[in-house]
């Protein structure tokens, strides 16, 4: 019954740390996420298309997305049009994003603070006062010196942070919706796996058409509201991060 109950209790531990997610993935590389479907508008079939059938599954075509009523216009819904602009601008288009990070920041702070204050008072007669202090107060008393302060108090403070960051790589990143003035919100993921480390690349955020370029690209810098996340997971990443035991001393250690 003790070892039953030892080992659900170990069980529990190690189900509450994580530690049976990293047992089930040892000697497997860690799992792609998987993509994310974007929306984009209705695409009118081309005319050689129209009949077509899949031929992995042998279905039609019009089975699996069902186009809006063939014209006989040469110029099709959402199909690209020689004398358009090219560059994206609806929802669905996809745009190049060029990250690349340089920024180096130094920031240094010197205070220092000083104050020093005196204050001396005394009453040598006070209608005869002064006479019945020395049997209040302790000691000899000098009715000429009764306050007699002095105070100082100094501080110093100083403070230097220094950082540096380079990101440099490129992402292709699609359009998920229009703003009513015309800007873009744009949404990018990119991953890429090596052996038994996965690298992941995330990028959002808002850009006006006019500021992407002829080359259907756009800067991290002319994104608003830009969300950009450089990371991975997998093995060397897990080696990386301290246990969890030195993790849960580290947040309960008072000192």
């Amino acid at each position: 019954m003790k070892k039953i109950v030892s080992l659900i209790a170990l069980s529990a531990t190690l189900s509450g740390c994580g530690a049976v997610g990293h047992l089930k993935a040892i000697g497997k590389a860690p799992k792609m996420t998987p993509m994310e479907q974007s929306p984009s508008p209705v695409v009118e079939a081309s005319l050689g298309l129209q009949g077509a059938t899949n031929r992995a599954g042998g279905m039609p075509l019009a089975a699996v997305a069902p186009p809006p009523p063939p014209s006989a216009s040469l110029f099709r819904t959402g199909a690209g049009a020689f004398f358009r602009d090219q560059r994206a601008g609806r929802v669905g288009d996809i745009l190049t994003v060029r990250i690349n990070i340089a920024d180096k920041a130094a920031v240094d702070n010197s205070t220092t603070r000083t104050r020093a204050g005196s204050e001396k008072s005394g009453i040598a007669a006070l209608l005869g006062l002064q006479t019945p202090l020395a049997k209040v107060l302790p000691g000899a008393v000098d009715p000429s010196k009764l306050v007699d302060t002095n105070s100082t108090s100094s501080s110093n403070g100083a403070g230097n942070t220094t950082r540096s960051e380079t990101i440099n790589m490129t992402i292709a990143a699609t359009v998920v919706g229009v703003m009513p003035n015309g800007n873009l919100l744009i949404r990018g993921k990119q991953e890429v796996r090596v052996n038994f480390e996965l690298r992941e690349l995330v990028v959002s955020g808002i850009v006006r058409p006019e500021d992407i370029g002829r080359d259907n690209s756009i800067l991290h810098s002319q994104i608003a509201e830009a969300r950009i996340s450089y990371g991975g997971r997998g093995q060397l990443t897990d080696a990386q991060q301290a246990r969890w035991g030195q993790q849960i001393y580290d947040a309960l250690f008072p000192f």
